[in-house]
């Protein structure tokens, strides 16, 4: 979402500082201020479907006020004190572009998604399988006396992309000072094959990593997961489905559990069903989107309604496989404030859309299970946790919140 904050920012101060525009560079900017329109619904304050140089300048401040975002430089400062030019305890966005800007080139590594420092890992490219993407990195805490726990992020992208470099850069160094251990893993994705590929990738290297636990100073009893869209699905997915462990197997990696004692999950799915979704959002013609064809080897919508093809979206479906004997925690967070979902709405806005986190939250608290959900709309002040960060490592060292 920050991304989109600068973007409106740029256009923002495009629109005040001329007063006369060439026609290409009104058109340009026209066209970006629908995309974000499309993007950010709510920012049209009148409803009159165009957004206006006063609702964008209010829409943009809106999100660097909003709760979330001054969390987020919270913990920035907390990373990066340096950033704090003025010194006044407080970091705020113009100086957090500006460290940013100014170590752009000092030869950091960075990701393949987007400019972001590159965390390079202790023990890099550990292989699950023999596909390339059959790996994860991983950061074992140094010195540790003891057995650490760990958290395992896994990256999103559509089930389609993304990489496990997307890790962010100050999530091992808060999990080491806490001690515990971080990994990252990649999965086969859907121009390989389709679901349940992606979600056996996790469990498998999540099996690995159990298996050589001792190896790595690991205790394999105390993991945690997360990631961000399709990362945070399979995250929920390995939550609650029923254990993949075979312990009969003559391999002592399917011996291992693939459960977690709690999952995080940024801007993420409880469901890939789409008549679920267009149940939830009360849109019955709500159309697919482009990821999820491939996700399930489906032509498109003359699919959807197949036995074979609607039994497949409901075992996808991370909450199909909660009940009564999960025990799980799970600390879910949404970049966008609730917006209404119409037949036009762009999918990439209800795919990551706050209902399906209170759907699930619903659903849990029904089975006394803990479910936090956070959003521009629901402040974290409201949670027990400080952040998704301080989630994760609480229950993976197995403390009460707040200790």
């Amino acid at each position: 979402m920050k991304h989109y904050i600068i973007i409106s920012i740029c256009l923002f101060s495009c629109t005040t500082t001329f007063s006369q525009e060439p026609k290409q560079v009104a058109g340009d900017r026209d066209s970006r201020r629908a995309a974000l329109l499309k993007r950010f619904p709510e920012s049209d304050t009148n409803k009159d479907g165009v957004l206006s140089a006063r609702e964008l300048a209010a829409h943009v401040k809106k999100q660097q006020n909003s709760p979330e975002m001054q969390a987020r430089l919270k913990r920035m400062l907390q990373r990066f004190p340096e950033a704090d030019e003025n010194k006044d305890g407080k970091l705020s966005g113009e100086e957090l572009r500006k460290y940013r800007a100014g170590n752009q080139n000092k030869g950091t590594p960075r990701s393949r998604r987007n400019n972001a420092p590159r965390v390079v890992a202790t023990v890099p490219d550990v292989a699950y399988g023999d596909h390339p993407l059959q790996r994860f990195d991983l950061w074992p805490v140094p010195d540790a006396r003891k057995p650490t726990p760990l958290v395992l992020f896994i990256h999103g992208g559509g089930f389609r992309g993304g990489d496990k470099s997307l890790l962010k850069r100050g999530l091992v160094e808060t999990c080491h000072k806490a001690g515990v251990a971080v990994a990252a893993m990649n999965y086969r994705l859907t121009d390989t094959g389709p679901y349940p590929m992606q979600m056996h990738d996790a469990a498998r290297g999540l099996q690995t990593i159990r298996n050589r636990a001792k190896e790595w100073n690991l205790d394999p009893e105390r993991v945690v997961c997360f990631g961000g869209s399709a990362g945070a699905g399979i995250s929920l997915w390995l939550a609650f489905h029923d254990d993949l462990a075979d312990p009969d197997s003559d391999d002592p990696i399917a011996r291992q559990s693939t459960r977690v004692l709690a999952a995080g999950a940024m801007n993420g799915q409880p469901t890939y069903d789409i008549h679920t979704f267009r149940k939830w959002f009360g849109v019955p013609d709500l159309a697919m989107g482009p990821a999820m064809p491939a996700f399930y080897h489906i032509e498109g919508e003359a699919d959807i309604n197949k036995p074979a093809v609607k039994a497949l979206m409901q075992d996808a479906s991370p909450i199909s496989h909660l009940d009564s004997d999960d025990r799980v925690s799970v600390f879910m967070t949404y970049s966008r404030p609730a917006s209404k979902v119409t037949r036009d709405t762009e999918s990439a806005i209800w795919v990551h859309h706050v209902l399906l986190g209170l759907k699930l939250k619903a659903a849990m608290d029904a089975l006394g299970l803990e479910c936090t959900v956070t959003s521009p709309d629901i402040p974290a002040e409201k949670s027990p946790y400080d952040s998704l960060e301080d989630f994760l490592i609480t229950k993976a060292k197995g403390i009460q919140a707040g200790e």
